[in-house]
């Protein structure tokens, strides 16, 4: 665990089978998953949400087995981000209140069983092509009074995987709201390091970064999720360097690691953690 406590490393999910033996101690039950992993780390992304409205019964249980201090970030549901019935989203659903509201509202009631475990919940967006929104301009349009609409109960996160629309509007909208902007690696992405000259990714109080990786390129190396199987030292190093620039300006850090980074989250976010506390001795 950190010994700041305000930089909070986790990884996204913690129901991962192959850990088992590994991370967790061999022959852990997964209804115990989650209480030995709050042991480890102080927050942790529930993964979950992005594919199903939880219940309020299963959030009251994430409640239950993790302790005081604890944060549990989540995705908004993908009937809410992405609405298509297919890997295709459909822009004419998406943040469409007639279309999202009720999920909304069903998600957000059932977060609220957190208290004040409940960490950032995210906006976990797609890759929208012209045929669901022609613009950022448009998108914003969308996503502007919908982040307006959203109850201050909680923080919250967007991400978006367009680079091009990586601008000053995006991140002026974001910061009207207090919603940060959701810093993300995958391939096709720029890194926070290489944003264009003269943008503040800066949006709210607090930082959110996700270490995705490169799906393809790790499951061609493993079946499994037990050990690291790429070494991606180079890209922590970026990674530790822009969180350390970033926690001075901030209250409160939240990074979370994917196997799909390197093969092993929670080794990643461990040594991401320790580098980051290296560079802010």
């Amino acid at each position: 665990m950190s010994a700041r406590t305000n930089l909070r490393f986790g990884t996204s999910s913690w129901s991962e089978k192959s850990w088992n033996g590994v991370f967790y101690p061999a022959g852990t039950k997964s209804g115990d998953y989650l209480t030995y992993y709050a042991t480890q780390f102080t927050t942790v992304e529930a993964d979950t949400t992005y594919y199903r409205v939880p219940t309020a019964t299963l959030v009251r249980g994430w409640r239950n087995k993790t302790p005081e201090g604890f944060k549990l970030s989540a995705k908004f549901p993908s009937s809410i981000v992405h609405c298509g019935q297919g890997p295709r989203p459909d822009g004419e659903r998406v943040l469409v209140s007639e279309h999202t509201r009720a999920d909304t509202e069903r998600f957000l009631s059932a977060m609220g069983e957190l208290g004040e475990r409940a960490g950032p919940l995210v906006m976990q967006f797609p890759y929208f092509n012209r045929e669901a929104f022609a613009s950022l301009a448009e998108f914003l349009e969308r996503l502007d009074p919908f982040l307006a609409a959203l109850p201050p109960d909680f923080r919250y996160g967007v991400e978006i995987r367009n680079k091009n629309w990586l601008d000053t509007a995006l991140f002026d909208c974001l910061r009207s709201h207090r919603v940060a902007w959701v810093a993300v690696d995958l391939p096709y992405m720029p890194h926070p390091l290489d944003l264009k000259r003269g943008l503040d990714p800066f949006t709210a109080d607090f930082v959110y970064a996700r270490l995705i990786g490169d799906r393809r390129a790790v499951e061609a190396a493993t079946e499994t999720f037990d050990k690291v199987v790429i070494d991606q030292s180079p890209r922590i190093d970026r990674w530790a360097e822009w969180l350390a620039q970033a926690a001075p300006r901030v209250s409160e850090t939240f990074a979370y690691a994917n196997n799909h980074f390197a093969g092993h989250a929670p080794t990643t976010i461990r040594e991401l953690l320790r580098k980051v506390e290296t560079q802010l001795e």
